[in-house]
């Protein structure tokens, strides 16, 4: 490993910091660079996730990709996670913290908002950050593409029904160019750029340029995650001075459901005998959450300043130092899976 990836928590640990300070001292960058944006899909930090996931896209092998349905086990288990698990345990968890242990530090309106907030949440399984964790864990590419495709495709149809069950909402707005635009910004662009340049690649039967040029693009990828980390801390930089306490007590919830839904997602990956390659993406992909979508959808229904908007945002803030404890995690019990 380089030095990137081997001190890459000390790495993301610096860059929240320097998000932290730089979007109080300058709150009006911020405020310049949150402004370009496209259907709540901010253009900065789509660029900064593109230059993040591309060089993961390089090393999908497409004649591989038609393999995967042959060990369907991974798929099944990340879709059972995602859509009959992780989003009534998360609606479970907000109704337990804020109307019952919660019950005499919040008002009841505030509280109905950022259960909102978190089943909003619990119903929007990652999309581009999954590459990021699949990649730190040495996940298969291959597996992990057709992985979030699918949760992508049923997230197209699932997520409106179910994020209005359970809100107890008959008429749910779902931004949907929010969600074309990410899933085009952040897999489909990326993905196409990726399978064009190894295209050419293999077609010049330069296996040695391929490896050249996947070692080049490795730190970038690095700077990517840490570029997009300092804009989402600078943009909540004054959310984080200003309601410290509210946000301990969202995080509270939110980290055990995380963690939660990780180990209970790791565990059957164990009992099933899944190689690591693709039982630990398919356990990320279950706990970490696309939260484009769940903050455009949080303020589109509740509004900008709502309690609901801001759980979703302290969801994006607990989301990366979290993610990279379990890989951290994942990566010493390998051991644990069958090697392939």
């Amino acid at each position: 490993m380089g030095v990137f990836e081997r001190y890459l928590s000390v790495w993301v640990g610096l860059a929240i910091l320097a998000g932290v300070v730089l979007g109080n001292a300058a709150p009006d960058l911020f405020t310049l660079v949150a402004s370009f944006e496209y259907a709540h899909v901010n253009l900065v930090v789509a660029l900064f996730i593109w230059i993040m996931i591309y060089p993961m896209m390089v090393q999908i092998d497409f004649s591989a990709v038609r393999n995967v349905g042959r060990k369907p086990k991974g798929l099944m288990l990340t879709l059972v996670v995602n859509w009959l698990i992780k989003p009534f345990t998360m609606a479970a968890m907000g109704w337990l913290f804020f109307r019952v242990l919660f019950a005499g530090w919040v008002d009841p309106q505030s509280a109905g908002e950022y259960i909102a907030g978190m089943i909003l949440l619990g119903v929007a399984p990652c999309t581009a950050m999954v590459f990021v964790w699949s990649q730190l864990t040495k996940g298969d590419p291959n597996y992990t593409l057709v992985q979030v495709s699918i949760n992508d495709i049923i997230m197209v149809f699932a997520f409106a029904p179910l994020a209005a069950f359970l809100l107890g909402v008959s008429d749910i707005h779902v931004p949907w160019e929010t969600l074309l635009l990410s899933v085009v910004l952040y897999v489909v662009l990326p993905l196409v750029a990726g399978a064009w340049t190894r295209h050419r690649l293999e077609k010049q039967g330069d296996g040695q340029a391929l490896d050249v040029l996947l070692h080049r693009l490795k730190p970038w990828s690095i700077l990517g995650l840490l570029a997009t980390v300092v804009l989402l801390f600078g943009f909540q930089a004054e959310t984080l001075i200003g309601q410290p306490q509210t946000i301990v007590l969202i995080a509270i919830p939110l980290l055990i459901q995380t963690y939660g839904i990780f180990f209970l997602a790791y565990l059957a990956a164990y009992r099933l005998r899944l190689p690591h390659r693709v039982a630990a993406p398919a356990c990320m992909i279950g706990t970490s959450n696309f939260f484009e979508l769940a903050v455009a959808v949080a303020i589109s229904l509740f509004g900008l300043h709502s309690g609901a908007a801001l759980a979703t945002v302290v969801g994006v803030l607990v989301e990366v130092p979290v993610m990279l404890s379990l890989v951290a995690f994942a990566n010493r019990t390998r051991h644990w899976f069958p090697a392939a």
